[in-house]
């Protein structure tokens, strides 16, 4: 069996086509036809009235606080269990991240994020104040494509008046079959959505990343934003401080690409996913994490729980152990609350997400994976955790 990565982009439509195509017509950089088709493309694709492309998951999130007018000393409450580049921009802001735990779903635990706006805050004239920091804006990640409780979520920011930036980065695609925001894609539900091309992600344009917003003008505002606010490109006059935040026409032409394979990429997902699901059916020591009832999931990494109290070893001895086999697999990240340049930051009630960051194991996910490589996976997982078991 050869080595079965992680997750790996899959090129295998119009891409070469269409960047040859952007090469032969002498558009490369951030201007060309390609930008402005792949901003349409996925505009339709997730029934949203504007989309602007963009270098990166992270310029969107910086763009989006940016907008929702985060200021420095500003408190913006993030999750601790997400990927850093969630968080680093509030940084950028000058701002403070108050980090709140995951609930089952290992998206923001909404019960807790309502808790700590009535409990630890104070809400007087419309304004949510913590330590008398105001209280701009929430970042709600939707994790390894499970959507999180935005019902909840805005519900909570609706009374606080705070606004909502979706961190859809890892969800493209995942969308509610229930509930008021039925027919919802991840990301168009809040003030603000963001997503990423980053090479793992279920499309890439390499780099790259994508933003939305709940109002097109705001969208036209955060697209001029990342063109370095220029008023007047003849003449270089400059009315805001901008960004070299736009995507380039080479990224877009492997986007557009990419958008048109994106709803056989996510069949497929969800197809490797149930035969994930079947094989690890009744094993003691891991279960494959479900997602949230009344979505449809891009079932962008699947999840497997181990049961750590069940084994002799640390899951980065498991790791090792499946590399050996030929199989990368990775934990999930490491909690941002605990990385150093957040030591100092706020926290409240941090309990599932220790839980799971210690216990998460990712396992192969990409859309070319065949069925005899999940299958060697599922019996070398489970191989390896039989052999560890106490």
């Amino acid at each position: 069996m050869n080595f079965i990565p992680l997750s790996i982009p899959n090129f295998e439509g119009n891409e070469k086509k269409y960047v040859n195509d952007a090469l032969e017509q002498g558009w490369v950089s951030t201007a060309g036809a390609y930008v402005t088709r792949l901003e349409r493309d996925l505009a339709a694709f997730l029934h949203a009235d504007n989309v602007a492309a963009c270098q990166s998951g992270t310029s969107a999130i910086h763009l989006s606080l940016t907008e929702a007018g985060v200021c420095p000393g500003d408190t913006v409450i993030v999750p601790t269990l997400t990927f850093i580049a969630a968080v680093n921009p509030v940084r950028y802001r000058f701002a403070k991240p108050v980090f709140i735990d995951c609930d089952d779903s290992l998206c923001m635990d909404p019960v807790k994020l309502r808790s700590f706006c009535e409990n630890e805050c104070e809400f007087a004239q419309g304004v949510l104040t913590y330590q008398g920091s105001r209280v701009r804006a929430v970042i709600a990640v939707h994790v390894f494509g499970n959507m999180a409780d935005m019902e909840s979520i805005m519900d909570t920011a609706e009374k606080y008046h705070i606004a909502v930036i979706e961190d859809a980065t890892e969800a493209l695609g995942t969308y509610y079959t229930a509930g008021r925001y039925a027919g919802k894609y991840a990301g168009t539900i809040g003030d603000f959505g963001v997503y990423s091309f980053n090479g793992n992600k279920i499309i890439t344009t390499g780099g790259g990343g994508a933003l939305t917003a709940n109002r097109p003008e705001t969208v036209d505002h955060m697209r001029y934003l990342s063109t370095q606010a220029k008023d007047d490109p003849q003449f270089f006059i400059h009315n805001e401080i901008g960004y070299n935040y736009r995507m380039t026409n080479m990224q877009a032409a492997l986007g557009v690409a990419q958008v048109e394979e994106l709803p056989a990429f996510i069949r497929r997902k969800q197809s490797n996913y149930e035969l994930y699901r079947t094989l690890f059916e009744g094993f003691e020591e891991a279960e494959l994490m479900p997602f949230r009832e009344g979505t449809v999931s891009n079932k962008w990494f699947y999840s497997l729980l181990v049961h750590t109290e069940r084994i002799s070893a640390s899951l980065r001895e498991v790791v090792e152990r499946l590399r050996k086999s030929g199989i990368q697999t990775r934990t999930v990240w490491g909690l941002i609350s605990e990385q150093k340049p957040y030591l100092d930051d706020d926290r409240y009630q941090l309990e599932k997400a220790p839980y799971y960051a210690s216990r998460i194991l990712n396992i192969p996910c990409s859309t070319q994976i065949t069925r005899e490589e999940i299958q060697y996976v599922a019996d070398e997982v489970k191989r390896v955790l039989k052999d560890l078991a106490k």
